[in-house]
């Protein structure tokens, strides 16, 4: 029997500990994102500030990971998205391309977060750019979808919804770093 050396087992240990935190993670994000208060056509949902937050504590790669197997269990029909919906309708709809533009959100404000690490402005504003590129994604989808123009899209898709991501985005500033260090400090991550 050929024993295992300790590089090895580091590594088993590391990939379950990273495929335990994924499936964690993707849980948080299936029973909090679907919570959502109808203002219109586009819920306010907590799926922004759980992404932002997720960038913390899995970095962009996983979050992509997890934000993935999310969307694909929504796509089959289990009811993740907002206001509890899931199914090819729910995306391919007109508020669908604020879910797939949610990857940009996470690429950008991930970039932002992991390259400065200890610049909470930084960080702020790749949330903020990431958001931005999700907006003008699901705007644009929004806009075909429900054959509207741009001022219309922009006061019923944008608008309103800009104070309340930008306090999403402060409080994961706040929250993240926090909740980054105490997971380091008890070698969860």
């Amino acid at each position: 029997m050929v024993e295992k050396t300790k590089s090895e087992i580091y590594m088993e240990k590391t990939a379950t500990h990273k495929m335990v935190e994924i499936a964690l993670m993707t849980a948080v994000l299936c029973i909090l994102a679907p919570l959502s208060i109808p203002i219109g056509p586009v819920p306010v949902s907590l799926l922004f500030l759980i992404l932002f937050l997720m960038l913390y504590i899995l970095g962009t790669k996983y979050s992509l990971v997890c934000f993935g197997i999310y969307f694909l269990l929504g796509l089959v029909g289990l009811p993740v998205f907002t206001g509890y919906a899931g199914g090819l309708g729910k995306i391919a709809g007109p508020t669908g391309g604020y879910l797939v533009g949610s990857f940009l959100l996470i690429l950008i404000g991930g970039f932002f977060v992991e390259k400065f690490q200890n610049q909470r402005l930084l960080q702020a504003l790749g949330m903020v750019l990431g958001g931005a590129a999700s907006y003008v994604f699901g705007t644009a989808w929004f806009m075909i979808q429900a054959s509207c123009d741009l001022a219309y899209a922009m006061t019923v898709c944008v608008l309103p919804f800009i104070p309340i991501d930008l306090i999403k985005t402060a409080i994961a500033v706040i929250i993240g770093p926090m909740i980054r260090k105490r997971l380091k400090m008890a070698g969860l991550i």
